[in-house]
């Protein structure tokens, strides 16, 4: 299995820890994050890791060769000297994660999300078509993925807002069902054909280009049952990691 882990992101949520260091490297009982997300997919089976940078990007690059890549094939995507978003930052580092493997898609995972997520059986989950695989939960939040009966993704809505958006402009948005991203994803490789075919290029965020392609090429949803996650973006979530590592069974 083929990897990308976003890690360009300027953590400006965890200041002012991140006023010196990238949020990949601000430690969770004693480890960096991307070291966590790293061992996490490698356990499943990973072997090659393209990883995106650009917050004190050296840091990471040194951090990386101090492990020896913690045994890994790892290749560093610099977003100099702007941050890409997530589509972007994809887009940017296509030559990198296709020549990682030769498998025909990629798993998506965020530096900054903890997870029981058994990996294995999310990417056994991948139908044949799919130009990408969401993983979704049904955790309360504001902003929301709109899928149909079959787990197709039809649409995102803000329920505090009420704003809709979907490539079908008859959505019944009372008959979709909502779950929220959890910041992990299986992209096919055909992804960069169709980011060419709609005209993305540079910066631009993942979601984005989701919702527009949703229209014409099939994007489901995964929504694994007992499913615990969070999002260690905050200052007032790291005082809670430990905890919660201990409910996940991790250290």
């Amino acid at each position: 299995m083929k990897a990308m882990i976003f890690a360009a992101g300027l953590g400006t949520r965890l200041k002012p820890i991140t006023d010196t260091m990238p949020k990949a490297l601000v430690p969770v009982e004693g480890k960096a994050l991307l070291e966590r997300v790293m061992r996490k997919l490698m356990d499943a089976g990973a072997r090659s890791f393209v990883i995106n940078v650009h917050h004190f990007s050296d840091q990471i690059k040194d951090f990386l060769a101090a492990n020896a890549d913690f045994g890994a094939k790892v290749a560093v995507s610099d977003e100099q000297p702007d941050v890409l978003e997530t589509g972007g930052g994809i887009l940017n580092a296509k030559d990198l994660i296709l020549e990682a493997g030769e498998e025909s898609g990629f798993l998506v995972h965020n530096v900054d999300i903890l997870s029981n997520l058994d990996v294995r059986s999310f990417v056994q989950q991948v139908r044949p078509d799919a130009l990408a695989t969401l993983l979704v939960s049904e955790r309360q939040t504001q902003r929301y993925f709109l899928f149909d009966d079959d787990m197709r993704l039809v649409g995102w809505t803000n329920i505090a807002t009420g704003e809709v958006r979907s490539p079908f402009p008859d959505l019944d948005v009372e008959k979709c069902r909502k779950y929220a991203f959890a910041g992990v994803h299986y992209i096919s490789d055909k992804v960069f054909d169709v980011m060419e075919e709609l005209g993305y290029k540079g910066r631009f965020p993942i979601v984005d280009f989701y919702l527009k392609a949703a229209g014409t090429h099939p994007i489901y949803g995964v929504a694994p049952a007992g499913l615990k996650l969070m999002d260690v973006g905050k200052i007032s979530t790291l005082e809670s990691c430990r905890s919660f590592l201990a409910e996940i069974g991790e250290r």
